[in-house]
């Protein structure tokens, strides 16, 4: 990414915002070859260099085209290329076919962001206070697919059979036995859910409104990898007991036995007499005290069945990780919870064409809260709503249990 121009003199605070999440972006592609950042691994995953350039496309189109006079776009036919789902801004590439961009290089998509972030450092401090707003919610989809760069990376990794690291990383310390599994009190009655009003939120955080919660009780802590092999070994992948009829459907048709990335005992890629984690840092020792990662809806909804509890709604997860010894709520593992994707009562999308950032996805998914250690820094809050389809595994996803008082 291009340094901060010297002739714009010492820049203020959202100048150095700007820059520091556009680099995070550039750091994390720098372990990554070229053929690296132009695989796609399946459909819903993208190349690291559509990332790196539909994130800027982002700025482009959204902020400097319609908002800084005199602007002049990169390249017009990037605007078909890079835009995601957008359809007040012009036609797409088709999304499972972004993996074949080999042209442009990604020298060309560096001296893309290049020439955006030159234009975008020349325009900050003197935008209105609407071309602002949209300059922060650029700055919040960007932190978003820097999650993906790493999730959609590891994705691509764990289909080559050489199973290499996205980077080197110390063999894991393991951490022994988890801490017992305690229970906790969650409020009850009329409790207030959703977005205050206080700094940064995307549209589906909001209204604020009222919720009223029946009397439950909820895990302190999100379930382990040692607990999810109990599961396993009592059947959980072989009994359609306790499982959702499209997830048991799902996992007979996929032909799961464990979460996703677990490399099991024999496997020629890794051979091991025991089970083995496959991660960003390579291929791993099995962990059992660490949570559980990178389960679907139903194989944390069937867990939950088998252990005689249930997934926690959206409503309860917000009121309870407030509370003392609430723990693990951010930076391990998203957590899947059992409310749909639906807007708040109240709720109006954006308006212009970022009314289609999350409106318009709200049929068909689930909500999860928290976040993973793949989620950047300053990119969390309780009442931050992600959502994916229940079959969907390659996230950082796992669970946390709750039960009915």
């Amino acid at each position: 990414m291009s340094a901060i121009p010297s002739s714009l003199g010492t820049k203020g605070a959202a100048v150095l915002r700007y820059e520091r999440v556009r680099s995070h972006s550039m750091a994390l592609a720098a372990p990554l070859s070229a053929e690296d950042q132009c695989v796609q691994s399946m459909p819903d995953a993208s190349p690291v260099k559509w990332h790196l350039a539909h994130t800027t496309w982002f700025f482009e189109a959204v902020v400097l085209v319609p908002h800084a006079a005199g602007y002049r776009p990169f390249d017009a036919r990037f605007f078909h290329l890079f835009n995601s789902y957008y359809e007040a801004l012009g036609p797409r590439h088709p999304r499972p076919q972004r993996g074949l961009l080999t042209r442009p290089s990604l020298d060309e998509v560096h001296a893309y962001r290049a020439h955006v972030d030159t234009a975008m450092y020349a325009f900050i401090d003197g935008a209105s206070a609407g071309a602002a707003a949209l300059i922060e919610l650029g700055l919040n989809h960007e932190q978003q697919h820097q999650e993906l760069i790493l999730t959609d990376v590891l994705h691509a990794l764990s289909c080559n059979p050489l199973l290499p690291a996205y980077r080197a990383a110390e063999r894991l310390r393991l951490a022994g036995e988890a801490a017992p599994l305690d229970w906790l009190d969650g409020p009850s009655g009329v409790v207030e859910a959703g977005h205050a009003g206080d700094g940064f939120a995307f549209d589906n955080e909001t209204p604020r409104h009222r919720v009223l919660l029946a009397p439950y009780r909820i895990a302190d802590r999100l379930v382990t990898c040692g607990e999810y092999a109990e599961f396993m070994a009592d059947g959980g992948y072989e009994r359609p007991t306790w499982w959702l009829s499209d997830g048991w459907a799902t996992v007979q048709a996929r032909g799961w036995r464990a979460p996703a990335y677990w490399v099991p005992p024999g496997d020629p890629r890794a051979p091991s007499a025991k089970w083995q984690v496959f991660g960003l840092g390579g291929v791993q020792p099995f962990d059992a005290a660490a949570p559980v990662r990178h389960l679907s809806f139903y194989e944390a909804s069937a867990y939950a069945q088998w252990a005689g509890a249930r997934l926690p709604t959206e409503f309860e997860w917000e009121a309870a990780s407030a509370l003392p010894g609430f723990r693990q709520a951010t930076n391990h593992a998203w957590q899947w919870t059992r409310s749909s994707y639906d807007p708040y009562p109240g709720f109006r999308p954006l308006a212009g064409a970022v009314g289609e950032y999350n409106g318009k996805f709200m049929v068909g998914q689930l909500v999860l809260r928290g976040s993973s250690a793949a989620t950047p820094e300053g990119h969390t809050r309780p009442t931050y709503r992600n959502f994916f389809p229940p079959a969907s595994r390659w996230q950082m996803t796992g669970l946390r249990l709750a039960k009915d008082a």
